[in-house]
């Protein structure tokens, strides 16, 4: 098949507006009647304004920088555009000589979409003020040949698609709508229906007839997009309203697979917590359509969209700190180099900002002072900075920066937990966020060539940042660089793993139940029944998050796999540098790499400027102050071949090979001082471990009131009683009263019964699901049904005698 342009023609109009300085013109009058006589004028002129952005000045920092470098890369795209068979850019062949759904294919087909995103860049140069080519009549020309191509050659009606799905029905088709949207008045009726044929082969309506499969949550979200930009640009009044309500599904809460849960978890791909990524996509998407259709014949008036602005705070919030959002649910996005934990939290700040335009007022206004505190907060990656942030996200968060009347809301204190995906946040000045697995939620996803060795986040992997430092500990080139068999937190076999070891798209699941535990809002009792990937490991991991310290806890470790086993007590990244000084039991360590040392019998361990680390009673920890060099493309076949290097310390507790019955103990101290580390080490009555065996595991903290047990089956510990297995928190508080924290991490117990010896009053409150409470010299409670409270906390308050 010809080219629909040959490459002299373009080559010669190319030089044409490289001389002419692409100097701005007076955009065409629009062909369109007037807003109030064409409703689809009005749709294509709000969707113009929510892609190109509005209320800020061409002239004013940071836009005049963007708007120079959008120009710069249309000139790019127009200086290397050359029509040919098979490609609209050399470097962007889409002809597959073997189509199918291989991986090869799978870059054909993303080729095939790229081309359209590049035209949809060079439109919004041609539309917007300021980038040297706006209203520039060859870049016009360039972009419609460019339709044309694309139309004529590839994505057109009758074509079979190949590769991956997500390309031609939604990468591509949104790309093509957009451009068709800046420049409808460049195209003519017949170009427009054949586009809109186009895309009604690739996205029929049946692609929304039923919320399975790649029609769920944030994809659902997409291509409702599509199917609104196609009724907006083909006038078609039933695709809009399809659009519209196909959004529907998305709404309510779910209890298994794709959505929003009502413990605030986020889940696509049936098993990856994604929050972080699918969920900025969906959140993105949904603000963009209600902005859209508001005020129109097709506004969203399902009532149950609520649900949507409820998890701006109960699903979104818990993960955004200092303006990121937290790795532990970006799902395979973590390998992707070019945007790291900012970058990826930015977005979600502006949709947020976003979505407040079809909330009520006082979400609207709540939220717009949540999103100034967490863009002001961001020192490490100011959000106004990002490179990756496009212009319509800019200015939405500059106009929230910019408002007085707002007052920033600080970071919270508290936590949450998330049993519905595994997860659970504590935030503290210094705090962390925690990553597990079980028989319901993935160890990791792996699937395009991305997260290849992410094998172990699903392993008990702490993260944490502080309130003024380390905040770019896990976006300083951390997951090409860092042991990925020594993650924080983690329990590991160092088998060796293949890369994407255990399959696609989250396939791996782990064969437990025993994974979440209790929380009052403010501490948890956290636990773990880790089975490794593709290994024999086998171990109980619990974590105790308090006031100042993460308690944590492991015992019952065994394996076979004949290698050594290993709990990373931590995994700092240092940076290039890495002078950062480290201090155990008071004696200085060296600065210098590689150094390695076998700390026996350590009592506390201090980081600069990151915090301490505290061994009940002492231990054997190994430490390891060293440079490690990886690529991006090392664990993302997309990513950077350049070789990049940081310096890490690493805190190790040794099992040693096939262990058979090992253990562990520390306390993490974030943002702690040297003297308050060492403090804490010397006063060994603060914490008392009650057990750290294979059947429980549990604590009490004397000065805070508190007992915490993770029962992994039933038994006596310290004052608690339980007959099953079972998560169990207690604090006494100073006005007489005590509160119990109750779950069942399992989802099984029809009964349990739960015995304090503490002498109690009276009960105060109590769930349903508890069904008898007898009080006296000791507390006993039974519990009926808890398989159906999904892991839940069930509180009981008391007055104690």
């Amino acid at each position: 098949m010809t080219s629909a342009w040959s490459r002299r023609t373009f080559l010669a109009t190319s030089a044409v507006l490289t001389a002419a300085g692409g100097s701005a013109l007076v955009l065409a009058a629009p062909r369109a009647t007037a807003a109030d006589d064409d409703p689809y004028a009005a749709l294509r002129a709000t969707w113009s304004a929510l892609i190109l952005g509005e209320g800020f000045s061409p002239t004013a920092e940071p836009f005049k920088s963007r708007l120079a470098t959008l120009g710069a890369q249309t000139r790019q795209w127009l200086d290397t555009m050359a029509p040919a068979n098979g490609a609209l850019w050399p470097d962007a062949v889409y002809a597959d000589p073997d189509p199918d759904t291989d991986a090869e294919s799978y870059s054909f087909s993303a080729k095939m979409a790229d081309s359209f995103i590049r035209l949809n860049t060079m439109a919004q140069a041609y539309r917007q003020q300021g980038t040297g080519l706006t209203g520039n009549t060859g870049l016009r020309d360039a972009i419609v040949t460019g339709l044309e191509h694309l139309n004529s050659q590839v994505y057109k009606a009758g074509q079979t698609r190949y590769g991956n799905w997500y390309s031609w029905q939604i990468g591509a088709p949104q790309a093509l709508l957009d451009v068709c949207v800046l420049m409808y008045d460049a195209l003519t009726p017949a170009q427009l229906g054949r586009y809109c044929a186009a895309v009604d082969h690739f996205v029929p309506d049946s692609a929304v007839a039923s919320y399975t499969g790649t029609s769920t949550g944030a994809n659902r979200v997409d291509l409702c997009r599509v199917l609104a930009l196609r009724g907006v640009v083909g006038g078609t009044a039933a695709k809009v309203a399809l659009a519209r309500d196909a959004l529907s599904p998305v709404f309510p809460l779910v209890t298994k697979g794709d959505g929003l849960y009502a413990d605030g978890s986020f889940i696509q791909h049936t098993t990856v917590p994604y929050t972080g990524s699918y969920g900025s996509v969906m959140l993105g998407g949904l603000g963009l359509l209600f902005a859209l259709l508001k005020g129109t014949t097709w506004e969203v008036t399902d009532p149950k969209r609520q649900v949507v602005f409820d998890a701006v705070e109960n699903a979104w919030a818990p993960f955004l700190y200092n303006g990121l959002v937290m790795d532990s649910v970006a799902g395979r996005a973590i390998s992707r180099g070019e945007v790291d934990d900012h970058r990826r939290g930015h977005p979600i700040l502006a949709s947020i900002a976003l979505l407040g335009r079809g909330a009520s007022t006082a979400e609207n206004a709540r939220w717009r002072a949540l999103v100034k505190g967490w863009a002001q907060r961001d020192y490490y990656s100011p959000p106004l900075s990002n490179p990756s942030l496009g212009l319509t996200a800019l200015a939405r968060l500059k106009s929230v920066l910019d408002d007085t009347s707002l007052t920033p809301v600080p970071e919270p204190e508290g936590h949450r937990l998330f049993p519905d995906m595994a997860r659970a946040t504590h935030r503290r000045p210094g705090w962390a966020a925690l990553s597990m697995a079980d028989r319901r939620i993935t160890y990791y996803e792996t699937g395009n060539g991305e997260n290849l060795r992410g094998w172990h986040t699903g392993s008990g992997m702490l993260y944490w940042w502080g309130d003024t430092f380390a905040n770019g500990q896990y976006s300083d080139a951390f997951w090409p660089t860092v042991d990925p068999y020594r993650l924080p937190g983690t329990t590991a076999s160092r088998k060796p793993l293949a890369d994407g070891a255990g399959g696609d798209w989250g396939a791996a699941l782990p064969d437990v139940n025993w994974v979440g535990g209790v929380t009052d809002k403010k501490r948890a009792a956290v636990g773990q029944y880790l089975k490794g990937l593709s290994s024999t490991l086998l171990a109980k991991k619990s974590w105790f998050f308090l006031d100042d310290t993460v308690v944590c806890l492991g015992a019952g470790i065994r394996c076979q796999d004949g290698v050594a086993v290993e709990t990373t007590v931590d995994n700092r990244n240092l940076g290039p540098v890495g002078n950062t000084p480290f201090t155990v039991d008071g004696s200085v360590k060296p600065v210098t790499r590689p150094w390695s040392a076998t700390l026996t019998d350590a009592s506390w361990a201090y980081l600069g400027g990151h915090g301490g680390y505290v061994f009940p009673g002492g231990a054997t920890v190994k430490a390891l102050r060293e440079n490690r060099s990886g690529r991006w493309r090392d664990i993302n076949t997309g990513g950077s071949t350049d070789t990049v290097t940081r310096t890490y310390l690493t805190l190790w507790v040794d099992h040693g090979q096939n262990p058979a019955d090992a253990s562990y103990a520390y306390q993490l101290l974030p943002g702690a001082s040297e003297q308050r580390t060492a403090a804490r080490a010397a006063d060994t009555g603060w914490l008392r471990v009650l057990a750290n065996t294979d059947d429980q595991q549990g604590v009490s903290v004397p000065s805070l009131g508190l007992t915490a047990v993770n029962f992994w089956f039933g038994g006596s510990v310290g004052p608690l009683d339980a007959d099953a297995p079972c998560s169990v928190m207690v604090t006494e508080h100073a006005d007489g009263t005590a509160t119990l924290c109750v779950s069942d991490p399992m989802r099984m117990r029809t009964s349990l019964t739960l015995t304090w010896n503490r002498a109690v009053a009276s009960v105060a409150s109590k769930p349903s699901t508890v069904t008898s409470a007898t009080t006296g010299a000791s507390l006993r409670l039974v519990f009926g049904d808890l398989s159906g409270t999904r892991g839940a906390t069930q509180t009981v308050k008391v007055r104690l005698a």
